[in-house]
């Protein structure tokens, strides 16, 4: 249909409304200034609740970059915080540990709270890195492996209370980490505490 002929039909469509309807709507709004008067207040609330809630910033607090992790002092006990993706064990703030080694190793920090509730936190675990020697005795894995699978690979884990480590890939790692991580009584999993 060439373009002059849709808009002649256009034309005559618009015509044949203004013609019925307007008239009809017209008489309609002069008999009912009232319904006319609480629509146009009621589209001017509607519109200012629209851009009131457009303009309110979001009150989510923004997701940070976490630059700092929980480590742990075996010589003096305590929780202290270093830069984020180190090898444990690093130097602690007591200095090395009677063997020479250093004395921080990397604390898990967990809560069935919200994060920023200081009084839930607990340690779930601590870790550091497995003796070279051992890791070279591991047997390899093949590369289709699950890679959650391979996350205890070299290293080693332990209960805060413990003296001895365990492979954290091994039956009494396992047992470590799955008591740290389990549900409390209303069925809740511990989360994450980073350091603030």
């Amino acid at each position: 249909m060439p373009p002059s002929q849709l808009s002649d039909e256009f034309e005559d469509i618009w015509e044949l409304l203004r013609e019925r309807l307007w008239p009809s709507l017209r008489a309609r709004i002069n008999a009912h200034p009232g319904a006319v008067i609480a629509v146009a207040v009621g589209s001017t609330v509607l519109l200012l609740i629209i851009v009131v809630l457009l303009l309110t910033p979001d009150k989510r607090p923004p997701v940070q970059d976490i630059e700092t992790e929980w480590y742990y002092d075996l010589n003096t006990g305590k929780l202290f915080t270093a830069a984020k993706g180190l090898t444990p064990p690093i130097d602690a703030p007591s200095g090395p540990q009677p063997n020479g080694e250093p004395a921080g190793v990397r604390a898990y920090v967990l809560s069935y709270s919200h994060a920023s509730d200081k009084s839930g936190r607990y340690i779930g675990f601590l870790e550091t890195s497995a003796p070279k020697d051992l890791v070279a005795r591991w047997p390899t894995r093949p590369a289709h492996t699950n890679p959650a699978s391979n996350w205890g690979r070299g290293k080693l884990i332990r209960r805060v209370e413990d003296k001895n480590w365990a492979l954290a890939d091994s039956k009494e790692g396992r047992q470590i980490f799955n008591e740290a991580f389990a549900p409390n009584a209303d069925g809740e999993r511990p989360i994450s505490c980073p350091p603030e």
